[in-house]
This record gives structure tokens, sequence and C-alpha cells, in this order.
């Protein structure tokens, strides 16, 4: 995978961690010619992320793609906010997914990088971007080893550092980091039972079980909050963990052992000209409630379908700005409710210590709250904005009982009601389709279009058409 022989390309996405990997294939699947250029010679060999929440599970399954992620993943109904002592009840997400699952990071790049390859994408390691230049026809690309590509369109996925970014000049606004944690996947004499959580007036650690009978032990000390220092040494981690619950659990042999900040920032834009951003290049901020790698798949899928269809002259260019007028919301919601669940997490005064009493009270006796909640940190309450007048439906996700395997739209109606099948698009009778008889599936499982007519056979037609895009 170090092959520069051919150095043009219709996509070149930069970053080969799970996000562009993700991307990749769903270019391949439209048959675009795509290249992924990656910076590292290998794979990182530690798990950033931890979990794939409802909404991303939803829209691998869309993909045929979920299987071997639910066989080797392990199923957490209930999940914390701002490591709150009630735990919100994933168990009833309207969603066939209502849990979250445990799946350690570079697994899911290892299948990920697979599939990419399985249906023809190009990853070339080794390749760290210099240089940006475009024009009305494409993007050249320089690497530090001296190689000069070409590609009609480049993606930035490679990181909250990202090169892509800095080069096309991009403003990355937000928060620089005031509050540090700690995270060590380290091996232990006396594990804690998996789920294990302490947030107290000396600060938070939960842990979490890793494979090979490793744990993650990560939180917040109030002690250690230097500015800037990246490293933490076992006896750190070991004194920390004591001082916050009372016991080192015999921590021993680290395989990894990290600091990082809560520094919040989302992209100005996610469209420059011919050059897109997605994943961690677009908005970073602090790990809470395990939802980052999570909005980096779902800014893939949806901008997948869209970049496929005008680097192939199917749409209008002006369709990939719907990819940022769709996503960058959603990214500063995430920003918003990261920042809050980090003053909660780090929340170890008096004052602080009874804010989380109370809110803890709420989320257990306001089933509503907690639902609210559930259904933000899994991301199934993310909708498209809709055009004033639209049916209920449009911009919301519908994907249960759907497949979608060739990133192709469908048409899908209600039981009985019968509809010719336009150009290019499936036609699939759902089991139910609550307050309307047919409704148009975009390939990222959103509602384009839905209707409750009863014959909305010509309504479709005038839909279909209406958005300019030939499948």
């Amino acid at each position: 995978m170090t092959d520069l022989s051919d150095n043009e390309a219709e996509v070149i996405i930069v970053g080969a961690g799970p996000v562009g990997l993700w991307l990749a294939a769903e270019l391949r699947l439209a048959g675009v010619d795509t290249m992924v250029l990656e910076r590292a010679a290998e794979p990182v060999p530690h798990p950033k992320a931890l979990g794939l929440h409802a909404r991303t599970l939803e829209q691998l399954a869309l993909r045929g793609a979920v299987d071997a992620f639910l066989a080797g993943g392990v199923q957490v109904p209930a999940w914390h906010f701002g490591f709150l002592e009630q735990r919100l009840d994933l168990t009833r997400l309207d969603s066939p997914y209502p849990f979250l699952l445990s799946f350690p990071q570079d697994r899911t790049e290892a299948l990920l990088q697979q599939r990419a390859l399985d249906l023809g994408a190009r990853i070339i390691r080794s390749q760290e971007v210099v240089g940006l230049d475009q024009d009305d026809t494409g993007v050249r690309l320089t690497t530090a080893s001296g190689a000069s590509l070409h590609a009609g369109w480049v993606v930035g996925a490679d990181g909250a550092g990202s090169a892509v970014r800095r080069l096309t000049e991009i403003d990355f606004p937000g928060t620089d980091a005031d509050v540090y944690a700690y995270l060590g996947d380290v091996h232990a004499e006396q594990p804690p039972p998996p789920g294990y959580g302490v947030q107290n007036e000396r600060g938070a650690l939960i842990v979490a079980p890793l494979p090979g009978g490793v744990i993650r032990v990560t939180g917040y000390d109030p002690e250690n909050q230097e500015p800037g220092r990246r490293e933490v040494t076992l006896t750190e981690l070991s004194e920390t963990a004591t001082r916050i619950t009372g016991a080192d659990f015999g921590l021993h042999d680290p395989t990894w052992l990290t600091r990082f900040g809560n520094a919040t920032r989302v992209a100005a834009r996610y469209r420059q000209g011919r050059v897109l951003l997605a994943g961690d290049a677009a908005h970073m901020h602090f790990p809470a409630g395990g939802v980052g790698l999570n909005l980096g798949l779902q800014d893939a899928t949806n901008l997948g379908w869209k970049l496929a269809a005008v680097a192939q002259d199917r749409a209008p260019a002006t369709l990939l700005d719907t990819y940022g007028t769709e996503r960058r919301p959603w990214a500063l919601d995430v920003a918003e409710h990261t920042l809050a669940q980090t003053a909660l997490i780090t929340a170890t005064t008096p004052t602080g210590q009874a804010l989380r009493r109370l809110l803890s009270g709420l989320i257990g006796t306001l089933p509503d709250l907690s639902l609210t909640l559930a259904r933000r940190l899994a991301g199934v309450d993310v909708r498209y904005p809709a055009a004033a007048g639209a049916h209920p439906l449009t911009g919301t996700s519908l994907t249960a009982g759907l497949e979608l395997r060739d990133a192709r739209p469908a048409l899908v109606t209600a039981p009985g009601v019968q509809l010719p099948p336009p150009p290019g698009i499936r036609v699939v009778e759902l089991p139910s389709l609550p307050g309307a008889t047919a409704a148009l599936i975009r390939p990222d499982g959103h509602v384009w279009w839905a209707t409750s007519e009863q014959h909305p056979a010509a309504a479709a037609q005038q839909a279909l058409a209406s958005f300019n895009v030939r499948f």
C-alpha cells in the first residue's frame, strides 16, 4: 500500500482513519476512483475510541456491514452523561440497536480498511501532505516525499491537526483546552467490575474493558492540570486512582499512557472550492459520551453519495454545499453538550457536587429527560433541514427494515401502495410507514421527500426530478 505510480484519482482522501476509510468505501460503491493518503506507516496500535452508538450502527446496517461489529462487540445497555451517577437507559431508544456497542477503534479501523480495499480503494501510507493548490479543474497535492498527485476533489479526514484544513486556510474557531484528562490502557491485578466509575471532590475515574485482559482507566485529576503536558507515568496513574477511589487496582504493564485536553473547535466551513473536511478535521471536542468517532462516520455517510454524484457529473457541485449545511450544526451541538459534560465531570467543589446530585436525581425521576439525553448521545435525533411546508418526515432518518447496500436511494411505500419504479431506484414496501404513503430515502438513510397522498406516483416523480441528481 505504498505504490504511487498512478498519481491521479477522481477523489483523494487525506487520512486513513475510520472516517477516511468509510468515506472511501462509500465512494467506491458508486464506482468513484478513490485514493487514500496516510502519513503514518502503520495503523495506530491502540484504540482512541471505544464505542459505536445506535445511529452509527444503523448506517452500518444500511450497507449490510453491521454484523461483524455486532459479533465482535459488547452491548452496553446504559451509558453516562458527564459521569453522573444515574446512567441513561439506552434500551428505550427508538432504534434497532438500543445500546452502545463497545468496540475498540483499532478493530473498527481494520474492518473499514478491509472493506475499502475489497471495494477497490487505493490506500497509500507513509505519505504526508505538505502542499495543496486548487483551481476550477481540480486539486494538486504535494507530499513530503516529493510526490505530486492530482484529483478532481480532495477530502481532509486527517484529524484535529489537519494539514488539509491548514493548507486550505479554513478557520477553526473555538476554545483552547483549560481542562486535562488522563488515560491509561493497563493490566490490573484487581480490576474493578465493568462499568465502574467514580466522581467525587477528589476527581473522576471511569473504567472500560479492552481485549486481551487490558482495562482503560480515564478521568479527571484536579491535582494534575499542567497545560500542554502529554505524558502520564504508571506511578502517576496509580496515585491518581488511589486518591480518587481509595484503590490502585494493582495497575501494571501499560500499553498506552497519555493526557488530552478539552479544546473545542468546529471548522468555519466544511467546503472550500474542491476541498472538503470530515471527521476530526472538521470538529474536535472532549471525548465525553463517546460521540466523536460516531460524528465523523456520520459525516462520511452524508458526504459519500453527494461527492460521488458530483464527481461523476450526476449532480451540480452545489449539492456539496448541503453537506456543511446539514452536518456542521450537529458538530456545534456535540461541541456544546461535551462542554457541558466536561463541566459536570470536573465539578469537584461542594457547589458542583450539589449540582451533580440534582441533575442525577432529575435523570432518574424524569424518563423523558433521560430519553432526550440518550437520543442526543446516540445520534438518533439527528434530522436535516427541510423546506417550508415539507412533510414532517422530511429530513428524519428512516432505516429500520431497509438496506441500501449499493448506496442508491429507495422509494419506500406503506403496505398496499403501488408505485412504478423510477429509473435506477428500487421501490420497497415497508411493513409500516407511519404518517405517510410513500417516501424517498436518500443513500444515507434520511428522508428526502415524503407524502400522505393516497395516489403518490405523480408526486414522487415530480419530487425526484426536482432534486437534480441522477442515479
